[in-house]
């Protein structure tokens, strides 16, 4: 199911009106999962939709930092991306797992995590997934903003994300809801992705 990232009718300049988002959050039963490349705003979406929820919103990658005692960089310079996702799968098998782990949250996930079958398995059952998906050029710019991400320092970031985009688009389209984050502010963004899980519900 595609969800197009435009304005919502009726919603108003400040979008979905509380006692709609209030609604909406009473059905939601387990976590939100958002999915994607790197770049494309997980992380600020997240927080925000995780607001409008008044839900615990957690990042993956600083989840992975926590257990790992060391910055992602350094864990992929050191032991090599296979190591990174290792980590990366138990720390989302544990936010997304049964019991009071997988209590109502919005996690943000690394750009590859979608992509490992395991981890993939277990959003996909235990999760509402949420592609968040953009063009090259968006990408591009956003992720000029830091000097962080391991997989762009192997060469030119445009092809390398451009190629990336390519490989890991089969993983994310199995992904519950499709959500196109262009230019438009994070606060759309978040509206269209409540909208899109409550058709999905």
């Amino acid at each position: 199911m595609d969800h197009e990232a435009t304005p919502l009718p009726h919603a108003g300049p400040a979008g979905l009106a509380a006692a709609e988002i209030a609604r909406i959050a009473r059905r939601i039963d387990r976590p939100i999962v958002l999915v994607g490349m790197m770049g494309v705003g997980k992380t600020t979406v997240g927080r925000r939709l995780a607001a409008m929820l008044d839900l615990p919103f957690v990042d993956a990658d600083e989840e992975i930092e926590k257990a790992a005692q060391m910055p992602i960089p350094e864990i992929f310079a050191q032991f090599g991306e296979p190591y990174f996702r290792d980590g990366e799968r138990r720390v989302i098998a544990r936010l997304v797992g049964a019991g009071a782990s997988a209590d109502r949250k919005v996690l943000a996930t690394g750009g590859g995590a979608f992509v490992d079958p395991e981890t993939r398995r277990l959003i996909l059952e235990r999760a509402i997934s949420v592609w968040l998906d953009s063009d090259v050029d968006t990408l591009v710019e956003r992720v000029g903003r830091k000097d962080n991400r391991p997989l762009l320092k192997q060469g030119n970031p445009r092809e390398i994300l451009a190629r990336l985009r390519e490989e890991r688009r089969p993983h994310y389209e199995q992904a519950a809801i499709h959500i196109v984050s262009g230019q438009q502010p994070h606060s759309v963004t978040a509206n269209t992705i409540l909208k899109a899980i409550d058709s999905w519900l």
